[in-house]
């Protein structure tokens, strides 16, 4: 029986820069997973967060289909992951195309970190990514014993 491989995990920090046409060349290594193409959307922080399709739509519905429309964080939540949203495709170089309003959220400038989150990449100005490094760094230990505690 030959085991079918499932999409391969994203990892790693990667410096990239974007063009003067707004396209993000992917790290080499992360563009067969968005072969299919992707869903680019806003991040809760100021950073944009790509999904391979089906990581997109598994989202979709173990965490958002079953919000209440009636609730307005649910509908506050749902705003800014789907009204600012946007599918897209990599050209043949490996590049992605990002919407305006998009790069406005993220506040990126030439120079993006693109960082693998297991199933989806963050997209980050390289400066406020080193600020939020150094955020995460520096409360890491804290972090961790609150989750610990919550498993116990």
């Amino acid at each position: 029986m030959v085991e079918i491989p499932g999409p391969q995990m994203l990892l790693g920090t990667h410096e990239h820069t974007i063009d003067d046409k707004n396209r993000l060349t992917l790290p080499a290594k992360f563009r067969e997973s968005f072969a299919e193409g992707l869903v680019v959307a806003k991040g809760v922080e100021r950073c944009l967060q790509a999904y391979r399709r089906e990581d997109w739509d598994r989202l979709v519905e173990s965490r958002l289909a079953s919000l209440d429309p009636f609730s307005q964080e649910a509908r506050k939540i749902q705003r800014l992951l789907f009204a600012g949203a946007a599918e897209a495709e990599l050209d043949k170089q490996g590049r992605v195309m990002i919407p305006a309003p998009l790069l406005a959220h993220a506040q990126l400038g030439r120079e993006v970190v693109v960082a693998g989150l297991r199933d989806h990449v963050e997209i980050w100005d390289r400066e406020a990514w080193g600020h939020e490094l150094a955020e995460i760094e520096g409360s890491a230990v804290d972090v961790a014993e609150r989750l610990a505690a919550k498993n116990e």
